[in-house]
């Protein structure tokens, strides 16, 4: 028999227990949404009804990065082989929103909830919990994208070591129902100067490097972003203007456009956006 007075240590040990291996998220556990942000604190996942994100049609100048990753979505979809996918590059060109239009354009045709693609945002501080999130659904019938967006590794940070586990190489793996896209800035994840760092400061130097930059060989696909030209710029920017249905004449509104990136110092769909936006918002502020 128990004695009564451990009582209270053996809960507070069963307790501790919990919070190191949650149980897995019960079925259904996803409701009617498609979209969810992983809560690390407490280990569960938030829904987002309306996910802010661009219509495939108007991204512009994206065109084989796009229909690679496409393809790409659509075959792990349908259940098929497909990669994890990192997507890096210049900022501003349209890496996030290729991921959500992606994820969108497979759903735009499915009617039942269980055969729709769920998208699971996971932040980058949040890494080391990815196993715990890959663990909570597996149990799921719904196929899933783990979506990190900018995600990159600093000096000291050793988290990358959890993704490297779950991508390839751990006992466990992801899950068949489960891929994962990154977007970053750096196509190794990490910035130049830790990679030269390493370099000059380590016993064996290739060893180092090579055990960190080994994470971006684990994706297979790497997805290179490059800064536009100033044709394909304004050819982003015609884009929105004919979706928003601006009205200013093509020469005038080429004149600002030109002007508007000269001001922010870059050429992107970002900036051809934010363009757009202000001119929008602009014209509706005259016209009140």
């Amino acid at each position: 028999m128990t004695d009564p007075a451990l009582l209270p240590l053996l809960e507070r040990i069963a307790d501790a227990l919990d919070r190191m291996a949650p149980p897995p998220a019960p079925s259904g556990a996803f409701g009617d949404a498609d979209a969810f942000v992983w809560q690390a604190e407490t280990l569960s996942l938030k829904p987002v009804h309306h996910v802010a994100r661009v219509e495939m049609k108007l991204l512009r100048g994206v065109d084989q990065v796009r229909d690679i990753l496409c393809a790409n979505t659509e075959r792990f979809a349908k259940g098929m082989p497909a990669n994890n996918a990192l997507l890096w590059g210049a900022r501003g060109m349209g890496k996030s929103s290729l991921v959500k239009a992606s994820h969108a354009e497979v759903n735009r045709d499915v009617n039942s909830q269980d055969a729709r693609v769920a998208l699971i945002e996971i932040h980058r501080e949040d890494i080391e919990s990815l196993p715990i999130l890959l663990r909570q659904i597996d149990s799921q019938p719904r196929r899933c994208i783990v979506f990190c967006d900018d995600l990159s590794f600093d000096m000291g940070d050793a988290s990358y070591k959890s993704l490297k586990a779950v991508l390839e190489g751990g006992l466990e793996g992801r899950p068949d129902n489960v891929i994962f896209y990154a977007t970053s800035n750096r196509r190794h994840l990490m910035p130049r100067d830790m990679i030269d760092n390493e370099r000059a400061t380590a016993i064996n130097p290739g060893e180092a490097v090579e055990e960190k930059v080994s994470l971006s060989d684990r994706f297979g696909l790497w997805l290179g972003f490059h800064s536009c030209g100033q044709d394909v710029y304004l050819d982003m920017v015609n884009g929105y203007a004919e979706a928003f249905e601006v009205d200013i004449a093509p020469e005038e509104l080429r004149r600002q456009a030109l002007e508007w990136a000269t001001t922010r110092g870059a050429r992107s769909g970002r900036v051809a956006w934010q363009f757009i936006q202000d001119v929008v918002g602009q014209s509706a502020l005259d016209g009140s």
